[in-house]
C-alpha cells in the first residue's frame, strides 16, 4: 500500500469515529429530552418514566406503547397491547408507527396524510440539527443555527430517517442501538 492510500484508509476512519461518535450524543440526548416531549405540560405520566432509564419504556408503557404502535392496530385493544407486548405480534418495518403522524392520528383512507409531520418528530429533529434549546419556542441569542452554520439548507430524506430512527429509539426500551432490531425490523 502506498502512503496516500494509507492516508485516505485513515481519513475514512477518523470520518467513521465522527459519525459513531455524534450518533452516541444524539442516541444520549434524546433519551432524555423524549420523555419531556410526550409528557403533557404541567403533567407527569401516570406512571413515572426515568429520565435516564430505558427499561419501562416501548410496548411496556401505555404512553410509548401508544406511539409505538403501528399505524393501523388500535392500542387502545387490550389484546393489541399484550400481543405487541409480549411479541407474537412483530412490527414489520414497512408499518409506520403512529408517533410519525401529525397528532398522532393515521388516517386509514388516506396512510400519506400527515405523515412525518408530527410535533414529536419536528422537536426530535430540531434537537438534533439545530439545538436542543431551539425547542422550546424561546428566542435566544444563543441558538447556534447549526444547520445553517453548516450548510443545511433544507432537510434531506435521509436525515428525516435518521431523526425518526432516533426517535424510535428513544420510545423502546432497548438498551442497545442496532439496525437489524428483529422486534420493529428495522433495516
Amino acid at each position: 500500500m502506498t502512503s496516500s492510500e494509507e492516508e485516505v484508509i485513515e481519513i475514512g476512519e477518523l470520518i467513521q469515529k465522527g459519525i459513531n461518535g455524534a450518533r452516541v450524543d444524539d442516541t444520549k440526548g434524546m433519551k432524555g429530552a423524549i420523555i419531556d416531549w410526550i409528557t403533557p405540560k404541567g403533567q407527569s405520566l401516570s406512571l413515572h418514566i426515568p429520565h435516564n432509564m430505558k427499561s419501562g419504556r416501548g410496548f411496556n408503557h401505555e404512553c410509548t406503547g401508544a406511539l409505538l404502535c403501528p399505524a393501523g392496530l388500535d392500542w387502545t385493544n387490550i389484546q393489541t397491547q399484550m400481543k405487541l407486548m409480549n411479541g407474537e405480534i412483530q412490527v414489520p418495518g414497512d408499518q409506520w408507527p403512529v408517533f410519525l403522524y401529525a397528532d398522532y392520528s393515521y388516517d386509514p383512507e388516506d396512510q400519506w396524510n400527515g405523515l412525518l409531520q408530527s410535533g414529536l418528530l419536528v422537536s426530535a429533529y430540531k434537537h438534533i440539527f439545530t439545538s436542543p434549546s431551539s425547542i422550546d419556542h424561546k428566542p435566544k441569542a444563543t441558538h447556534s443555527r447549526n444547520a445553517r452554520i453548516h450548510g443545511m439548507h433544507c432537510m434531506t430524506k435521509a436525515s428525516i430517517a435518521y431523526v425518526a430512527m432516533q426517535a424510535r429509539f428513544g420510545l423502546t426500551s432497548a438498551q442497545i442501538f442496532s439496525c437489524t432490531d428483529l422486534i420493529t425490523d428495522s433495516e
